[in-house]
């Protein structure tokens, strides 16, 4: 089921890149494996897929300690600052910070070790209460006051769009974050790598990719709806 599941989202990435022109190699797909078994991880794995998105840190390095070292993990769930210390050096991108708090621990972090973190800031673009992330005025404020402090590299900007039934409705925050992402790009702010823009999960990815997405982050579209205790 995963590999065929697979086939299919990566031929939604190609019809989605080719609707507005854009090389679909341009696009990463990060499969978010968050209470997934291990045995669907695999099936993932054997079909090609090596980089994972997990939302939960202790569940994170679980599977860290059981799957091959040449998976490339990614963070893209809310980071408490107290658990930042066991995924530094571990990760191959955070995508969620969501504060200039988190940024400096991180940054702490990185230091102890002498490793660069790169990192994604999140941008609550639709302005949601229930969602963490910068509001989109408050972002580049954040990425020069977090582009000074050593060991964390700003690589890109990430949202989580509102949970819609049609994926049009979130084409507007799409646009508006690639908007910005633009702007900050052409800013060349010093110390930021601004060439991720990880947007678009398995209801809406399609429509973020049309919008300029770099990242998309896929769980059900990949392994299905069902959640499993681990």
């Amino acid at each position: 089921m995963v590999s065929e599941n697979l086939e299919q989202v990566k031929a939604n990435i190609e019809a989605a890149c080719k609707r507005v022109g854009r090389d679909p190699k341009d696009v990463r797909l990060v499969a978010v494996s968050k209470t997934k078994p291990i045995s669907l991880i695999e099936e993932a794995i054997e079909a090609g897929q090596d980089t994972f998105g997990e939302n939960k840190v202790q569940e994170m390095c679980d599977k860290m300690e059981v799957l091959p070292d040449n998976i490339k993990w990614h963070m893209i769930g809310h980071l408490q600052r107290n658990k930042v210390k066991y995924i530094a050096g571990k990760v191959e991108l955070i995508h969620s910070v969501d504060s200039i708090l988190l940024a400096k621990q991180i940054s702490d972090e990185a230091q102890k070790q002498s490793i660069e973190i790169p990192v994604l800031l999140e941008v609550n673009v639709a302005r949601e209460e229930s969602k963490f992330g910068f509001f989109t005025e408050e972002t580049e404020d954040a990425c020069r006051e977090i582009s000074k402090m050593p060991g964390i590299r700003v690589k890109g900007l990430m949202t989580s769009a509102p949970f819609v039934e049609n994926a049009e409705d979130n084409r507007k925050y799409f646009k508006k974050l690639y908007e910005l992402y633009v702007d900050m790009k052409r800013k060349n702010i010093d110390n930021v790598d601004m060439h991720v823009l990880s947007m678009g999960m398995s209801g809406d990815y399609e429509v973020a990719i049309e919008e300029g997405a770099t990242m998309v982050r896929i769980g059900t579209g990949i392994f299905g709806a069902r959640n499993y205790n681990i």
